[in-house]
């Protein structure tokens, strides 16, 4: 599976110009919502990204498993060259829209150990508070 689409890939660039664009100006750094959730099948590693620059590098939540999640940069090439049991790569979750800001999954991931945890912590809180859950 391709990792990025184009529409992905343009999303992910147009939050890095607003993001330059707004510091540039003084202004306060912007707080985007996740574009892409990239997973290990076979693992616990989850990757959350708002933005890639022109050399492939993400800026994200990286979570490898080991109750550390962390904001920071990480590399689509390395990513996409993963090997893992069964044949098995690196996979783009299809089905995820974010809800949050990436402040706020990063704040739920590091109380939890983990972005998965984390996600889960946040959609039962939103579930609460609307009066669902």
């Amino acid at each position: 599976m391709k990792l990025l689409t184009p529409a992905l890939e343009a999303q992910l660039r147009a939050n890095l110009a607003t993001r330059i664009d707004t510091l540039s100006r003084g202004e306060r750094e912007p707080d985007p919502k996740p574009v892409v959730r990239l997973f290990s099948p076979v693992g616990a590693a989850t990757w959350l990204a708002t933005e890639i620059d022109a050399d492939g590098i993400f800026f994200g939540l990286a979570d490898l498993g080991f109750g550390c999640p962390e904001l920071g940069s990480f590399a689509l090439s390395e990513l996409e060259s993963v090997r893992l049991p069964f044949g098995l790569t690196i996979e783009r979750d299809l089905h995820f829209t974010a809800s949050h800001p990436l402040s706020a999954y990063a704040e739920a991931a590091r109380r939890a150990g983990s972005i998965v945890l984390g996600e889960q912590r946040l959609r039962r809180a939103v579930e609460r508070l609307s009066g669902r859950g």
